[in-house]
């Protein structure tokens, strides 16, 4: 299995003015093959491949124009070349959009070294056309025996240098756990447990708002472009990383934990592209960051050798009652607990929602079928299953039980 660490580093003046100059000629180029592409396959129709861009790039670099690209180490530049022709792989597969040129004005900047364009040997790391090694900040220690395969070098917003090594690691497995949990995300709660736990939301975004603000207010009254334009930015950059930084730390401490006492984690599907559509949700929900919960718990889940069941996004989680089975008619967003009909038993909305998430995802985890909504029939106007189960005496079935009972609701 490959995993990246990435560290911080603090470059000196040389280092800075090459990696920055690097930084530059890999922008140039791929806008260069980018143009070419277009132009190809706008006029001819054709295709131009990886192998025709780097042929394109050698002799870029005998132009007078062009020359200083051999200013710098030739692999980044032969790794943005690779960069442009997945990015159109995955554009003519119809997993992404049409590539876009770099700007000059982008924040976040970044080349990527193979390992004929770097050495790293005592813990210490060395790049192409730089003769003193990187003082990398080792927040934690490299595997033993660690054979870094490609190191990218990268510089954020606010000026931070952070670089990351990508080496080979096998499974890290976690002792067995017998247990399974259900997450319900939120907004007051950012997850909440099937076993009644509720883990708030902290809410980063929120706690610097006002500063925030205005910080941004101090921008736009400086002069673009100016030396004070420059550090009002750069103030502004630091609060957004600050509050990346504190968020990323938050989900991180609380999937860790997930995935180390749970066998099985269950979630929902979540169209969270469409959520933020909301203007009145979509700060929140873009402060809660349900996207990178869930891709955390993705890595997370493969590396410790643990089962991530996503349900369908259209399953009826909250409006479910986790005991009989039967489905509230209207529950509206701001009804947080609700009384079934059928049994009579008071729910936590969000708890009841992670309950029937877990049960739905220990189906899916055991039958390998989906979950979709139940389709209501029209003779009778009730799911086939509710049908199936009208005659049940929900009473006499013992409490601990009604939950397995209720998983019959999902077709295998």
């Amino acid at each position: 299995m490959k995993r990246a660490y990435k560290y911080r580093f603090y470059p000196t003046e040389t280092q800075r003015r090459e990696l920055s100059r690097t930084f530059g000629c890999v922008r140039k180029v791929y806008n260069l093959a980018l143009e070419v592409r277009a132009r190809a396959w706008s006029t001819e129709g054709r295709r131009v491949s990886y192998g025709e861009t780097s042929a394109m790039l050698a002799e870029w670099k005998k132009t007078g124009e062009l020359s200083f690209l051999t200013e710098v180490s030739s692999v980044p530049l032969q790794q943005c070349l690779r960069h442009l022709q997945a990015a159109f792989a995955a554009f003519f597969d119809k997993r992404a959009r049409y590539p876009r040129f770099k700007s000059r004005k982008k924040s976040r900047v970044s080349a990527e070294f193979t390992r004929s364009g770097f050495r790293y040997r005592g813990g210490r790391l060395y790049l192409a056309k730089l003769s003193e090694p990187l003082n990398i900040v080792w927040s934690r220690p490299l595997p033993e025996n660690a054979a870094p395969s490609t190191v990218t070098v990268s510089r954020d917003s606010a000026g931070r240098w952070f670089v990351s090594i990508l080496v080979e690691t096998g499974v890290a497995q976690h002792p067995p756990a017998r247990s399974a949990i259900g997450l319900d995300v939120g907004i007051t709660s950012l997850v909440t447990l099937s076993t009644g736990e509720k883990i708030a939301n902290p809410g980063h975004e929120s706690r610097e708002r006002h500063r925030l603000a205005r910080a941004q207010r101090d921008l736009a009254r400086k002069q673009y472009g100016s030396a004070n334009w420059e550090k009002a930015r750069r103030k502004v950059a630091h609060l957004h990383a600050r509050i990346a930084d504190r968020r990323k730390d938050h989900l991180h401490k609380v999937t860790t934990r997930l995935v180390r006492d749970n066998q099985v984690v269950v979630i929902e599907d979540l169209s969270v592209r469409a959520m933020v559509r909301n203007r009145k949700l979509a700060r929140a929900i873009s402060d809660a960051a349900w996207s990178q919960l869930r891709s955390m718990l993705e890595y997370k889940c493969r590396w410790y050798g643990r089962e991530l069941v996503v349900i369908d996004r259209w399953f009826p989680s909250s409006k479910t009652c986790s005991m009989c089975g039967c489905s509230a008619a209207n529950l509206r967003l701001n009804i947080r607990e609700w009384t079934c009909e059928g049994c009579g038993e008071t729910h936590d909305r969000d708890v009841n929602a992670a309950k029937n998430i877990l049960a739905a995802g220990l189906a899916v985890s055991a039958c390998g079928a989906g979950v979709r909504p139940q389709r209501e029939s029209s003779r009778t106007g009730q799911p086939a299953v509710k049908q199936e189960l009208s005659g049940v005496n929900w009473k006499e079935i013992p409490a601990p039980e009604r939950g397995v009972v209720n998983r019959s609701s999902i077709s295998c």
